[in-house]
């Protein structure tokens, strides 16, 4: 137990959104940690689909999970008190301190909801200072939206309140570094400006030695150092925080097979497919809409925020006939949101889940989905595979684990389910069962299914065996030794490219 007012609060602020404050949080977690501090991340106000369950069943935001594991500690819900989930027509469902308040649009959010918002980062700040050595904070988009400087709940106002010192990260990769720099810092209140101790600039691929001059004059500008310059690295393999990222995220898409993954309108928890990639030989092709499906040798249907207006979308572009066909061919796989587009039925007479109401599912599986009857399940969940046409049968009897993120509720019938739940939820409350199956179609509520490394390599070995390619067996899982191999290149690449004695200078660290 450490004393709250002696805890040291670091803020990592962005020039805009993308700038790689993430990254550079998670690689300070793990630099702090391994020189014996206890370190915890902490984001107030985080905007993502992209989310994960604690050991407590709260939900947050993947990227402070990551940042956690930077630092090599449990996830907690206080790292991220408030998240907002995107869900349509401007509105968003309010997660404080794990758990769902409500559905709100922007003006809700701001004018009725903000002080508990308010309340919530406080009480949750207050609850790491006095566990943790060092708070990392970081902040969302730029501290110097000036229609938005007096209800900002995510970057100088947050600092204020932490009495934290910023650092403020420029991406360069997309030009106009020095501009974003320089009028971050003229926007910004004089009280706010003086918060910021140090810059980076991320994201290089030049010549230094051609940057330097900018460099010198920018610090003379603003007044403030520039503590490094961190190169641009493809190999760097981690878990994106938000789905916008993937239009900059190149999956390896070429391999002696090739797995299709639906890039829907409003793809969440898109994490669960990261791990396909690390499969020998196996190649990702993301499908946005309008795009042809193309030959590939299984198909996932990832989990959306909607999935009511998603099946619209997919329906009306003609893919959902044309997976209906594919599934007579090749595996098709659903994850939540896409289990339950691949259902008969999609139920929402209340208008829970959109504005659209109740609509047809594809059809493949013999299930029928509601919304409204219950509050969403969140949930670390365990099961075991229940055996079936083979697709997964060197899983059959071990324990998978994931976690449940879902408001509907799921019935089957002549569809088998998937699995026996151990923990969690499953299709329904005490159904005891989660999933269905049928044929070479199957969907699951377990997000994260494909990180069980047997589940994973049996699925992709069934696609090698049907292909006429030698099958693997259960050799090492290299998603999850790349995983830690990158944290740790992460961690070394920040500190190898930032002036450590600045570094420790303006923040006043003894590191």
């Amino acid at each position: 137990m450490v004393s709250s007012d002696k805890t040291k609060c670091i803020m990592v602020q962005g020039t805009a959104s993308n700038a790689g404050k993430s990254v550079v949080v998670a690689a300070l977690c793990r630099m702090f940690a391994q020189r014996g501090y206890r370190v915890s991340p902490f984001k107030s106000q985080n905007m993502s689909l992209n989310s994960f369950t604690t050991r407590e069943n709260r939900e947050i935001a993947m990227a402070q999970v990551l940042q956690a594991e930077a630092a090599g500690v449990e996830p907690h819900h206080h790292m991220n008190p408030v998240l907002l989930k995107p869900k349509e027509d401007f509105t968003s469902q309010v997660i404080v301190q794990g758990k769902p308040a409500g559905d709100m649009n922007f003006y809700h959010y701001q004018h009725n909801f903000r002080n508990q918002a308010l309340k919530a980062i406080k009480e949750s700040l207050d609850a790491l200072k006095k566990d943790y050595d060092i708070i990392v904070m970081e902040g969302a988009g730029s501290p110097a939206e000036i229609n938005m400087l007096d209800v900002d709940l995510a970057n100088m106002q947050i600092a204020r309140l932490a009495d934290a010192d910023v650092i403020l990260v420029a991406d360069i990769d997309k030009g106009g570094v020095f501009a974003s720099i320089a009028g971050t810092f003229q926007l910004l209140p004089p009280e706010d400006r003086q918060r910021i101790k140090g810059i980076i600039i991320n994201k290089f691929r030049g010549n230094l030695e051609i940057l330097m001059p900018g460099i010198r004059q920018i610090e003379d500008i603003v007044g403030v150092p520039v503590l490094g310059v961190l190169p641009y690295d493809q190999e760097l393999k981690l878990p994106e925080e938000d789905s916008a990222s993937l239009s900059e995220r190149k999956y390896r898409s070429s391999g002696k097979i090739t797995i299709g993954v639906m890039r829907l309108p409003r793809i969440s928890n898109f994490t669960d497919i990261d791990p396909l990639e690390y499969e020998p030989e196996v190649g990702v092709k993301l499908i946005e809409i309008g795009d042809e499906i193309g030959k590939v040798d299984a198909l996932i249907i990832p989990g959306t925020r909607n999935s009511i207006s998603d099946m619209v979308t997919l329906d009306e572009a003609g893919l959902a006939h044309e997976i209906k066909d594919l599934a007579m061919e090749i595996p098709v796989f659903g994850i939540c949101g896409g289990y339950q587009m691949l259902g008969s039925k999609i139920m929402d007479n209340s208008l829970k889940e959109s504005s659209i109401g109740s609509i047809d599912g594809m059809g493949i599986l013999d299930v029928k989905t509601s919304f409204g009857e219950i509050e969403k399940i969140i949930s670390q969940s365990q099961g075991t595979l229940i055996r079936g046409n083979g697709i997964f049968k060197g899983s059959e009897g071990e324990i998978l684990r994931g976690y449940e993120l879902h408001e509907g509720i799921s019935k089957l019938g002549e569809s088998k389910p998937l699995l026996r739940v151990l923990q969690g939820c499953g299709n329904y409350p005490q159904s005891g069962f989660d999933g269905a199956q049928y044929g070479l179609t199957a969907g699951t509520y377990f997000h994260g299914i494909f990180h069980n490394f047997h589940f994973r390599r049996s699925f992709t070995d069934y696609l090698r065996e049907v292909k006429g390619l030698e099958t693997i067996g259960y050799q090492e899982d290299h998603f999850q030794e790349l995983k830690k191999f990158s944290i740790q290149r992460l961690s070394d690449l920040v500190e190898d490219n930032l002036d450590m004695d600045s570094f420790q200078d303006v923040l006043h660290l003894n590191i």
